[in-house]
């Protein structure tokens, strides 16, 4: 593509430069050397066309459309009526300017018109919930709260949940609905793990960024970056907790803490840990499951081993059973927001 575009720029830089020699050759003329001259002009004018017609459309265009990839539906529609209310705005206050003497009649009303183009794109786009809230209030469109343009629910993502990576699998699975908004303020935490000079922080964070790539390549569930921020708060849990309460929108995270703090201020949390001990398999008291003890427990005498699934489980007495197989029966289970727990008892 590059190449082609070269190649054509080459060739409008060359006619460009043979169609201003034609109409000022009186200037070459009387010039030793004209015709060395005529062609050191002409094939000027193709290099400067070979390099910069590239630059002048396929690398803006590429720009644009990495921007536009990563707006919401909502930030798309909004932009787009933003451009036609500012074009036609434009237009209205261009049939007087028009009348203007010399160029500025000519000059005025495209710079009105761009100016406020530009102007009612970052208009609309900064103030798109409000102008969904009011064509609600009138009853222009009608949703469930919490949905955006595109019928399913904002999910804002916290950088727990990234950099586990599950939430990858989840949603190539179908169980989650709608868009999952990642605030730059995410990303950029994120971005810092990836940077850190600490080899584990470092890997995680290149897991985090691996991970939503991959989510974006494969497009089961939208994900998109957001620019939505909080001035004058530094902590990010903090920042996520409030734009999720402004925008009406849930916190995908499997942060215990964060999880707490969004519960109440009366944020809607989905917990990826929660959901993970929810799809485990069920273990009742008087169940008799097969146990490898690994390691003693807290309390004297007891021993701890874990399930495939990677279920703790505490065997009562079974510190003297470490590093072997051990039949038990399941006592009672502790079920909490962090996790499952089993506790057991050799069977006699």
């Amino acid at each position: 593509m590059i190449r082609s575009i070269r190649v054509l720029g080459a060739a409008l830089g060359g006619l460009i430069g043979i169609s201003l020699v034609v109409g000022q050759f009186a200037v070459f003329e009387p010039a030793p050397g004209a015709p060395l001259l005529v062609a050191a002009w002409v094939v000027a004018w193709t290099v400067v066309g070979l390099a910069a017609l590239p630059y002048l459309t396929v690398i803006p265009a590429a720009a644009i459309l990495r921007g536009v990839q990563e707006l919401s539906t909502a930030e798309f529609v909004t932009a787009i009526l933003g451009l036609f209310l500012g074009l036609l705005m434009g237009l209205l206050l261009g049939l007087p300017l028009s009348a203007l003497p010399g160029s500025l009649g000519t000059l005025a009303p495209l710079g009105v018109s761009i100016f406020l183009g530009l102007a009612m794109v970052g208009l609309t786009v900064a103030k798109r919930h409000d102008l969904v809230a009011a064509a609600e209030s009138i009853g222009l469109i009608r949703r469930s709260p919490g949905e955006d343009g595109a019928g399913g629910p904002r999910i804002l993502v916290d950088s727990s949940a990234i950099i586990d990576g599950r939430i990858a699998d989840i949603a190539e699975s179908g169980f989650l609905f709608g868009t999952l908004e990642v605030p730059r303020f995410v990303l950029d935490e994120v971005q810092r793990l990836a940077d850190s000079s600490d080899n584990l922080r470092r890997t995680r964070g290149r897991r985090g960024l691996e991970i939503l790539a991959r989510m974006r390549r494969e497009g089961t569930t939208p994900v998109v970056v957001i620019d939505e921020d909080v001035p004058g708060t530094a902590e990010v849990d903090s920042k996520l907790v409030e734009v999720a309460r402004r925008g009406g929108r849930a916190i995908l995270t499997n942060d215990l803490n964060l999880n707490r703090i969004a519960d109440l201020q009366g944020v809607r949390v989905l917990n990826v840990n929660s959901l993970a001990n929810a799809v485990k398999p069920a273990l009742l008291p008087g169940e008799a499951i097969r146990i490898r003890v690994i390691q003693p427990g807290k309390d004297a005498g007891q021993g701890v081993g874990y399930l495939d699934d990677g279920t703790m489980v505490v065997v009562e007495g079974g510190a003297k059973a470490i590093d072997s197989e051990l039949d038990v029966t399941v006592t009672r289970v502790l079920q909490t927001v962090a996790g499952r727990m089993v506790f057991a008892q050799p069977q006699a």
